[in-house]
């Protein structure tokens, strides 16, 4: 493989897709549904990229996986995996995304994370995402509908707030 050679390939979700997107996200997410605003999202159903390792086996797990729903001129991503970290696997997800939603006439895109995601917070901060809302104690209202959520977040941070962010496109 040469220098210049991309290490992973970015795809659009097929809907043969669909089974392992629905175990993806009950690993990392709990669940295929994924709630956000109060509003619950079956993402497994949703349209989104896949990041896969060139030259990997066929049976290979995915090394990133996002989600998005287009409503009007706004593109929310709902789900956004990484499982190579620092290769750009999540920036390329996000730039796909952006590229679908720009074609589709979106002026916006969102985000919701959560108040422990520091992670997060960094990852689209760096990348021209601004911080537009803080919802205090929201995920109470949200465990109405996802009862799994944990009630303690990373870094042992109590998961209680909603963080939304956004970049205008």
């Amino acid at each position: 493989m040469s220098i210049n050679e991309p290490i992973f390939t970015i795809r659009p979700l097929l809907s043969s897709d669909r089974n392992w997107v629905a175990h993806f996200l009950d690993e990392y997410w709990r669940s295929t549904k994924i709630v956000s605003r109060g509003i619950a999202y079956y993402a497994h159903l949703l349209p989104g990229f896949v990041a896969e390792m060139n030259n990997a086996p066929d049976d290979a797990p995915p090394a990133g996986l996002i989600t998005y729903h287009i409503e009007g001129r706004n593109c929310q991503i709902i789900t956004i995996n990484s499982l190579q970290q620092n290769i750009g696997v999540g920036t390329k997800l996000l730039e796909a995304a952006k590229q679908v939603a720009i074609e589709a006439g979106c002026k916006r895109m969102w985000l919701i994370t959560t108040n422990d995601n520091l992670e997060a917070l960094r990852f689209y901060q760096k990348r021209a995402f601004h911080l537009v809302a803080v919802y205090p104690n929201a995920l109470a209202e949200t465990r109405k509908l996802k009862p799994q959520l944990p009630i303690m977040g990373k870094d042992d941070i109590p998961l209680r707030d909603e963080i939304e962010l956004e970049i205008l496109l």
